[in-house]
């Protein structure tokens, strides 16, 4: 049996699987998001209580030397940076993914490169240490990403997951580390997903309760063992990552390059991986909860709240830049906003507009990808959001597109399956491995009947935001 683990942002997931993708048995356990209040780009978490998470969920899942597992694959979230001191613990709290602090750094890093780089990005996080924060950057031993470091943990093995050789100007390179006058040392060599790391440790068995000599495989980003969960692995494919954010990755056979969208190769060799991110998904809902005093009421609840509001919530709309925008817009100005609002609307319009945005924020990323010449044959779904079907439904009526729902549902679980599998030499790649072991439940087909309704909104939904760019902008330039 296989051990997967994926750090998510607001959850750890895990699971102990059957060689043909059976749960054996399967958990999770909370995180702690750490925001800061007088600051609307400072997102933090205690890298420690993804130690403590494991333990405990390894714990439940029954992992111990009488069930030893044959491998062990970690996934997490990204671009999140930790940075780590001589005694192997966190010397601050890991800047996660959606943290938007570092904008001075990643301009530097852009006019560097010669192409944007996002703050959220793993490079301009270091490079913030670097100018602002020195004593900690001269006690760093590594920086590391989130699944890295608990691969660390596990075979005191210090690397950094690359999943295809485009990437690296994304992450961090020799070059780059060097003309930003920084320490090449304190940044892990780089291996691919898959790539063997070693053997747990006795002292992973004391932090996790896992057993010493267990084989340990590199696991990746989230997105990109999504990928491979889903079976986004031949051209026409699209993963649509819907958790407390939402990232949708396509599969093509065509090289092709838009500023809008990142535009790198694939895990799978020949292809390449053409992506879009929204910042903030179910966390717009969560937020809209928390804001309209529903913090306890369950999801089926909300979307029970809005059956009956219509298709468009009565000519309401909602831009969901809680935390500013990445693909296709990469403002970090960008600001949530309803378009729209009259007297006759209520909360459930209000609530209703929220789910919608996520659909029109996925549908602009697609149009990208059909604008530049690509196809979109198909979305398949993941995360929290693939359990709604009501959710999945309006993103298929939006969108226009068939949405694939798997029978796992925590693909990045799949995912780190399908690389342990290859790993151990069961198939000969991934491809092979997710064809095999990623099966589909549902098909959502779109509705027709809203078409018109969904295309005039969009329509808005995009001059919206063209119109609000210059005030998002000039609220970004107060103090």
């Amino acid at each position: 049996m296989i051990l997967a683990l994926d750090i998510g942002t607001t959850a750890l997931k895990g699971a102990l699987l059957q060689l043909d993708g059976t749960p054996l048995a399967i958990g999770q356990r909370a995180l702690d998001l750490v925001s800061d209040k007088d600051s609307a780009v400072h997102y933090e978490t205690d890298a420690m209580g993804w130690v403590s998470a494991i333990r405990s969920l390894c714990q439940e899942l029954g992992v111990s030397s009488a069930t030893r597992p044959e491998a062990v694959v970690v996934s997490g979230n990204g671009p999140t940076l930790i940075p780590v001191g001589q005694d192997d613990r966190p010397l601050h709290r890991a800047m996660l993914w959606m943290d938007r602090r570092c904008t001075e750094e990643a301009k530097t890093i852009s006019e560097l490169n010669g192409f944007y780089v996002d703050p959220t990005f793993y490079l301009p996080k270091a490079l913030w240490f670097f100018r602002t924060q020195p004593r900690i950057y001269e006690e760093t031993k590594y920086f590391f990403g989130c699944p890295e470091y608990i691969s660390y943990l596990l075979t005191g093995n210090p690397v950094t997951y690359l999943p295809a050789d485009g990437y690296a100007a994304y992450i961090w390179s020799e070059e780059q580390v060097l003309q930003l006058d920084m320490d090449w040392a304190k940044f892990p060599r780089f291996v691919r997903p898959g790539d063997a790391l070693g053997a747990t440790m006795a002292a992973a068995t004391e932090r996790f309760g896992i057993p010493e000599g267990v084989p340990v495989f590199a696991g990746g980003p989230d997105f990109i063992v999504s990928i491979i969960g889903t079976g986004t692995v031949a051209p026409g494919r699209a993963c649509d990552r819907a958790g407390t954010s939402e990232g949708i990755n396509l599969c093509t056979d065509q090289t092709i390059s838009d500023r809008r969208l990142l535009c790198v190769d694939h895990v799978i060799d020949g292809y390449r991986n053409i992506s879009g991110m929204v910042s903030t998904s179910g966390k717009a809902l969560q937020w809209f909860k928390d804001m309209t005093g529903q913090a306890d009421a369950s999801f089926s609840a909300l979307f029970e709240d809005i059956a009956a509001v219509p298709p468009g919530s009565n000519k309401l709309i909602f831009l969901p830049y809680l935390t500013g925008e990445r693909a296709p817009i990469w403002d970090p100005n960008a600001r949530g906003t309803f378009i729209g609002m009259t007297m006759h609307h209520r909360r459930r319009e209000m609530t209703r507009a929220v789910v919608e945005s996520i659909g029109y924020a996925i549908r602009d990323i697609l149009s990208v990808m059909e604008e530049i010449g690509l196809r979109v044959d198909d979305v398949r779904i993941t995360g929290g959001q693939a359990k709604s079907a009501t959710w999945t439904q309006i993103k298929a009526d939006i969108t226009g597109k068939r949405f694939l729902v798997p029978v796992m549902k925590d693909a990045e679980l799949a995912g780190d399956l399908c690389l342990a599998l290859v790993g151990l030499g069961a198939y000969d790649s991934l491809a092979e491995a997710a064809e095999v072991a990623v099966l589909i439940e549902r098909v959502f087909e779109p509705n027709l009947r809203h078409k018109k309704t969904y295309d005039d909104l969009f329509d808005i939904y995009r001059a919206s935001y063209a119109g609000l760019r210059t005030t998002f902008a000039r609220l970004g330039e107060l103090e």
